[in-house]
Protein backbone atom coordinates (compact mmCIF):
# COMPACT_ATOMS: atom_id res chain seq x y z
CA UNK A 1 0.00 0.00 0.00
CA UNK A 2 1.36 3.60 -0.73
CA UNK A 3 1.61 7.04 1.37
CA UNK A 4 -0.98 8.98 -0.47
CA UNK A 5 -0.46 13.06 0.50
CA UNK A 6 -4.04 14.87 -0.31
CA UNK A 7 -4.40 18.45 -0.83
CA UNK A 8 -8.10 19.91 -1.22
CA UNK A 9 -9.82 22.57 0.23
CA UNK A 10 -13.22 21.07 0.16
CA UNK A 11 -13.22 19.86 3.54
CA UNK A 12 -16.36 17.04 2.34
CA UNK A 13 -13.95 16.27 -0.41
CA UNK A 14 -10.76 15.66 1.65
CA UNK A 15 -13.01 13.46 4.18
CA UNK A 16 -14.21 11.09 2.03
CA UNK A 17 -10.84 10.51 -0.17
CA UNK A 18 -8.60 9.84 2.98
CA UNK A 19 -11.88 7.70 4.67
CA UNK A 20 -11.75 5.63 1.53
CA UNK A 21 -8.13 5.30 0.60
CA UNK A 22 -7.60 4.70 4.21
CA UNK A 23 -9.93 1.95 4.24
CA UNK A 24 -8.12 0.73 1.26
CA UNK A 25 -4.86 0.00 3.37
CA UNK A 26 -3.24 3.33 2.17
CA UNK A 27 -1.99 5.79 4.46
CA UNK A 28 -3.08 8.73 3.93
CA UNK A 29 -2.79 12.86 5.39
CA UNK A 30 -4.44 15.74 3.96
CA UNK A 31 -4.36 19.10 3.99
CA UNK A 32 -6.64 21.89 2.65
CA UNK A 33 -4.89 25.03 1.82
CA UNK A 34 -1.05 25.19 -0.43
CA UNK A 35 1.15 25.68 2.38
CA UNK A 36 0.33 23.35 5.06
CA UNK A 37 0.32 20.42 2.17
CA UNK A 38 3.97 21.79 1.43
CA UNK A 39 5.08 21.79 4.54
CA UNK A 40 3.52 18.50 5.86
CA UNK A 41 4.72 16.79 2.08
CA UNK A 42 8.34 17.79 2.56
CA UNK A 43 8.46 16.66 6.31
CA UNK A 44 6.42 12.98 5.74
CA UNK A 45 7.91 12.49 2.05
CA UNK A 46 4.48 10.84 0.71
CA UNK A 47 4.46 7.93 -2.34
CA UNK A 48 2.23 10.13 -4.66
CA UNK A 49 0.08 13.67 -4.11
CA UNK A 50 -3.18 14.45 -5.07
CA UNK A 51 -3.22 18.08 -5.86
CA UNK A 52 -6.70 20.02 -6.19
CA UNK A 53 -6.07 22.82 -8.17
CA UNK A 54 -8.64 25.44 -6.53
CA UNK A 55 -6.53 26.46 -3.30
CA UNK A 56 -7.41 29.47 -0.91
CA UNK A 57 -4.44 30.78 -0.01
CA UNK A 58 -1.85 29.23 -3.38
CA UNK A 59 -2.70 28.53 -6.78
CA UNK A 60 -2.50 24.64 -7.47
CA UNK A 61 0.02 25.96 -10.10
CA UNK A 62 1.96 28.00 -7.92
CA UNK A 63 1.59 25.11 -5.24
CA UNK A 64 3.17 22.55 -8.04
CA UNK A 65 6.53 24.94 -8.81
CA UNK A 66 7.17 25.23 -5.65
CA UNK A 67 6.83 21.55 -4.51
CA UNK A 68 9.04 20.62 -7.78
CA UNK A 69 11.63 22.99 -6.17
CA UNK A 70 12.54 20.56 -3.35
CA UNK A 71 10.43 17.16 -4.72
CA UNK A 72 10.40 15.00 -7.67
CA UNK A 73 7.12 13.03 -5.77
CA UNK A 74 4.61 11.98 -8.48
CA UNK A 75 1.50 14.66 -8.25
CA UNK A 76 -2.07 13.83 -9.68
CA UNK A 77 -3.62 16.67 -10.13
CA UNK A 78 -7.66 16.39 -9.12
CA UNK A 79 -9.39 19.39 -11.42
CA UNK A 80 -13.12 20.30 -12.17
CA UNK A 81 -11.30 21.94 -15.25
CA UNK A 82 -11.49 19.83 -17.90
CA UNK A 83 -9.95 22.83 -20.60
CA UNK A 84 -7.22 20.67 -22.53
CA UNK A 85 -4.86 23.95 -22.52
CA UNK A 86 -5.25 24.14 -18.82
CA UNK A 87 -4.79 20.24 -18.68
CA UNK A 88 -1.36 20.51 -20.57
CA UNK A 89 -0.40 23.45 -18.92
CA UNK A 90 -0.20 21.29 -15.42
CA UNK A 91 1.18 18.95 -17.17
CA UNK A 92 4.29 20.88 -18.43
CA UNK A 93 4.78 22.38 -15.16
CA UNK A 94 5.74 18.79 -13.53
CA UNK A 95 2.18 17.03 -12.78
CA UNK A 96 2.44 13.47 -13.42
CA UNK A 97 -1.39 12.68 -14.29
CA UNK A 98 -3.98 14.10 -13.83
CA UNK A 99 -8.31 13.61 -12.93
CA UNK A 100 -11.72 15.12 -13.35
CA UNK A 101 -13.83 16.07 -11.46
CA UNK A 102 -16.64 14.06 -9.92
CA UNK A 103 -14.42 11.46 -9.83
CA UNK A 104 -14.95 7.81 -7.78
CA UNK A 105 -12.00 7.02 -5.45
CA UNK A 106 -11.80 3.91 -7.39
CA UNK A 107 -10.45 5.93 -10.22
CA UNK A 108 -8.20 7.84 -8.24
CA UNK A 109 -6.75 4.84 -7.04
CA UNK A 110 -5.92 3.62 -9.93
CA UNK A 111 -4.52 6.92 -11.53
CA UNK A 112 -2.04 6.44 -8.39
CA UNK A 113 -1.37 2.98 -9.20
CA UNK A 114 -0.27 3.99 -12.44
CA UNK A 115 1.69 6.84 -11.71
CA UNK A 116 3.77 4.68 -9.16
CA UNK A 117 4.30 1.82 -11.37
CA UNK A 118 5.85 4.88 -13.79
CA UNK A 119 7.86 5.97 -11.13
CA UNK A 120 9.39 2.74 -10.22
CA UNK A 121 10.01 1.78 -14.05
CA UNK A 122 12.16 4.75 -14.20
CA UNK A 123 13.72 4.48 -11.02
CA UNK A 124 15.16 0.99 -12.66
CA UNK A 125 15.85 2.53 -15.78
CA UNK A 126 19.68 2.16 -16.87
CA UNK A 127 21.52 5.00 -18.36
CA UNK A 128 20.88 5.81 -21.68
CA UNK A 129 23.62 6.71 -24.32
CA UNK A 130 22.80 7.86 -27.75
CA UNK A 131 26.14 9.37 -29.42
CA UNK A 132 27.33 11.89 -26.92
CA UNK A 133 23.84 12.71 -25.37
CA UNK A 134 23.49 10.39 -21.81
CA UNK A 135 20.49 10.13 -20.24
CA UNK A 136 20.22 9.23 -16.58
CA UNK A 137 16.06 8.68 -16.45
CA UNK A 138 16.69 7.90 -12.00
CA UNK A 139 18.43 11.31 -11.62
CA UNK A 140 16.31 12.91 -14.54
CA UNK A 141 19.70 14.06 -15.92
CA UNK A 142 20.73 14.74 -19.70
CA UNK A 143 24.19 15.86 -21.04
CA UNK A 144 25.25 16.28 -24.15
CA UNK A 145 29.66 16.25 -24.58
CA UNK A 146 29.73 16.11 -20.88
CA UNK A 147 27.76 19.37 -20.16
CA UNK A 148 23.94 19.21 -18.37
CA UNK A 149 21.04 20.12 -20.53
CA UNK A 150 18.64 22.34 -19.02
CA UNK A 151 15.72 20.62 -19.55
CA UNK A 152 12.25 21.31 -18.18
CA UNK A 153 10.13 18.39 -16.60
CA UNK A 154 8.13 17.42 -19.89
CA UNK A 155 11.36 18.14 -22.50
CA UNK A 156 12.91 15.75 -20.16
CA UNK A 157 10.40 13.03 -20.59
CA UNK A 158 10.19 13.43 -24.11
CA UNK A 159 13.79 13.42 -24.72
CA UNK A 160 13.87 10.28 -22.73
CA UNK A 161 11.05 8.67 -24.35
CA UNK A 162 12.57 8.59 -27.59
CA UNK A 163 15.87 7.86 -26.60
CA UNK A 164 14.70 4.86 -25.08
CA UNK A 165 13.11 3.71 -28.64
CA UNK A 166 16.56 4.96 -30.85
CA UNK A 167 16.25 5.11 -34.27
CA UNK A 168 12.30 4.34 -34.48
CA UNK A 169 9.88 6.59 -35.86
CA UNK A 170 7.02 7.62 -32.80
CA UNK A 171 4.54 9.17 -34.17
CA UNK A 172 3.23 12.53 -32.53
CA UNK A 173 0.10 11.04 -30.73
CA UNK A 174 1.97 8.54 -29.11
CA UNK A 175 3.78 10.81 -27.83
CA UNK A 176 1.13 13.16 -27.01
CA UNK A 177 -0.58 9.72 -25.39
CA UNK A 178 2.37 8.72 -23.47
CA UNK A 179 4.62 11.82 -22.57
CA UNK A 180 1.61 14.00 -21.94
CA UNK A 181 -1.03 11.48 -21.07
CA UNK A 182 -3.41 13.12 -23.64
CA UNK A 183 -5.83 10.98 -25.61
CA UNK A 184 -5.16 9.66 -28.92
CA UNK A 185 -6.44 12.08 -31.58
CA UNK A 186 -4.83 15.05 -29.95
CA UNK A 187 -3.67 17.60 -32.12
CA UNK A 188 0.30 17.75 -32.60
CA UNK A 189 1.19 21.75 -31.48
CA UNK A 190 2.14 20.35 -27.76
CA UNK A 191 4.75 18.21 -29.30
CA UNK A 192 6.39 20.02 -32.03
CA UNK A 193 6.42 23.02 -29.82
CA UNK A 194 8.71 20.97 -27.27
CA UNK A 195 10.82 19.29 -30.10
CA UNK A 196 11.63 23.02 -31.07
CA UNK A 197 12.61 24.26 -27.96
CA UNK A 198 14.60 20.89 -27.69
CA UNK A 199 16.50 20.85 -31.03
CA UNK A 200 17.32 24.37 -30.24
CA UNK A 201 19.22 22.89 -26.68
CA UNK A 202 20.61 20.03 -28.66
CA UNK A 203 22.00 22.96 -30.55
CA UNK A 204 20.20 21.67 -34.18
CA UNK A 205 17.26 22.46 -35.98
CA UNK A 206 14.97 21.23 -38.31
CA UNK A 207 16.33 22.05 -41.50
CA UNK A 208 20.04 20.63 -40.18
CA UNK A 209 19.07 18.01 -37.51
CA UNK A 210 21.60 16.28 -35.45
CA UNK A 211 19.42 13.59 -33.12
CA UNK A 212 15.88 14.35 -33.35
CA UNK A 213 14.55 13.47 -37.05
CA UNK A 214 11.17 14.58 -38.22
CA UNK A 215 9.91 12.17 -40.63
CA UNK A 216 7.15 13.94 -42.98
CA UNK A 217 3.29 12.16 -42.28
CA UNK A 218 5.42 9.60 -39.36
CA UNK A 219 6.65 11.03 -36.31
CA UNK A 220 9.75 11.63 -34.83
CA UNK A 221 13.28 9.91 -34.04
CA UNK A 222 16.14 10.14 -32.23
CA UNK A 223 19.47 8.41 -33.21
CA UNK A 224 22.69 9.27 -33.24
CA UNK A 225 23.70 12.16 -35.64
CA UNK A 226 25.76 11.23 -38.98
CA UNK A 227 29.09 11.59 -39.12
Amino acid sequence: MSAIFVVEDDQRIRSTVVRELSDRGHSVRAAGTAMDGLREVVEWAPDVVVLDLGLPDVGGNEFLKMLRAVSAVPVVVATARDDESEIVRMLDAGADDYIVKPYSVDHLEARVRAVLRRSNETALQPIIEVGELVIDESRRVATLRDKPLELSRKEFDLLAYLARRKGVVVARRELLAEVWRQPYGGGDKTVDVHVSWLRRKLGESAAEPGYLHTVRGVGLKLDEPEQ
